[in-house]
């Protein structure tokens, strides 16, 4: 079983950028989806702009990215990230998501999603936002 947390940097309009940037810093491979191509353009300021993104490089560096959805409060350093929770195990991601929503306010509810078997989403005790899912290989096909 592999279970890893990754910075997951919010943006509006900025992401595909951000993400080129980190690229090349950190020599890593990028993966871009489109608010367009995960078919969610009515969610979007803009249907290219970026629903899900990351850099991942060979010396285990990884941080994801998006542009907030149109309608959504966002302001530059506000709410700037999310910590990302993500593993190849569904039993294990059940239990730490159980762990986390103990006094949390769930913003959507750990269920299957068109990317992942399990997604779901919450601002723990802390104040602290959560995005869990288990990681499966992703395809534009």
């Amino acid at each position: 079983m592999s279970i890893r947390t990754v910075i997951h940097l919010n943006f509006q309009g900025k992401a595909r950028a951000a993400l080129q940037f980190y690229a090349e810093v950190f020599k890593g491979e990028q993966t871009l989806v489109t608010y367009s191509q995960a078919g969610r353009a009515q969610d979007a300021a803009d249907p290219e702009h970026i629903a899900w993104g990351q850099v991942t490089g060979e010396d285990g560096i990884a941080l994801m990215a998006y542009d907030v959805q149109a309608g959504l409060d966002w302001h530059p350093g506000d709410k700037a990230f999310f910590v990302s929770l993500r593993g190849d195990n569904a039993d294990a991601i059940r239990g730490l998501w159980d762990g986390l929503a103990a006094g949390a306010e769930v913003l959507h509810a750990l269920a299957p999603s068109q990317w992942s078997p399990l997604y779901g989403m919450l601002r723990d005790c802390f104040g602290v936002t959560w995005v869990v899912d288990v990681s499966v290989p992703y395809s534009l096909a």
